[in-house]
């Protein structure tokens, strides 16, 4: 990644991560709805992800896609600024200042799953809000629900009715969802970002700041559908978890998922997979190419 950068990784994760909330919250809005309302057993089933979009924009506009997206602003920030600079720091120092050499699994996998085991306790507090917030709304083919008006309020009535710990709910299903999925984030991206340059620097073509973005939009855009098609059934799980208004229900993301199985098969512990896979290309190129664009002004030396 680069060496004597420090701080410099964390100041461009946090910019990626803004970048990443701006282009994919509606995406996200949309698969947590699908993934509330769809994987109950009685109640109202969205037709698809579009039909929920649809529904969102006819009853509260614009404004409905991007509802609880101050707390994943929030969250997101932190979380990018976090699994970067945690990700490069641990890379760096388990190759031993060797920042020449091609991606090795055995570097990339442990060093992206530490990273993201530490952001799930950043992220476990800002996501039950975000969903939280999301599952609320005005939709008039869902019952009016509307418990908080705000993410703040959201936080308080939280705990307390929950306790401080009532904000971790849903922990586990986090910590599993980030480190499975950010060594599959990192190994899709670095093998695709080495092996792009490498034909890049092979062939004829001489307009290198362009080749970069494409190389950051392919890279992290196919890094984020394996994110997700990794571990969308845990996130599934994860969202149902915390918003369910039952404190006493199981909170192991397996018992969940082995539920929804039963009533729904394996299509059920893939709800929402349309708007993510939808959202995972375009948010995570726009994450990479934020962030590489970031680091090149900080002046990051990148291997």
């Amino acid at each position: 990644m680069g060496e004597n950068s420090g701080y410099k990784h964390y100041v461009a994760g946090l910019v990626s991560g803004v970048s990443m909330v701006i282009v994919g919250h509606p995406f996200d809005t949309v698969k947590v709805k699908l993934q509330k309302h769809n994987t109950e057993a009685h109640g109202f089933k969205y037709r698809s992800g579009f039909h929920c979009t649809t529904r969102i924009l006819k009853t509260e506009g614009v404004r409905g896609l991007y509802r609880g997206a101050t707390p994943s602003f929030v969250g997101m920030a932190i979380e990018s600024s976090l699994v970067f600079g945690i990700y490069s720091q641990t890379k760096q120092a388990l190759q031993g200042g060797d920042f020449n050499r091609k991606p090795e699994p055995h570097i990339i996998v442990p060093s992206a799953a530490f990273a993201g085991s530490i952001i799930s306790f950043v992220l476990c507090p800002s996501e039950l809000l975000k969903c939280r917030m999301q599952i609320q709304g005005t939709d008039s083919v869902v019952p009016n629900y509307r418990k908080y008006s705000g993410p703040l309020n959201c936080a308080i009535e939280t705990v307390k009715t929950e306790g401080v710990k009532g904000l971790f709910r849903g922990g586990v299903a986090t910590l599993l969802r980030e480190s499975i999925g950010n060594a599959v984030f990192f190994s899709t991206y670095e093998f695709l970002r080495h092996s792009l340059h490498l034909q890049l620097k092979s062939s004829s073509f001489d307009h290198k700041n362009l080749g970069d973005v494409g190389i950051g939009i392919v890279s992290g855009g196919l890094g984020g559908i394996a994110f997700w098609s990794a571990v969308l059934p845990l996130d599934v799980a994860k969202t149902i978890i915390q918003t369910t208004p039952d404190k006493n229900s199981s909170k192991n993301p397996f018992k969940i998922l082995k539920s929804i199985y039963r009533r729904s098969g394996l299509r059920g512990c893939y709800t929402g997979l349309g708007p993510t896979v939808s959202r995972a290309f375009p948010a995570n190129a726009a994450a990479i190419v934020t962030y590489e664009a970031a680091a090149k002004l900080l002046g990051i030396v990148r291997d």
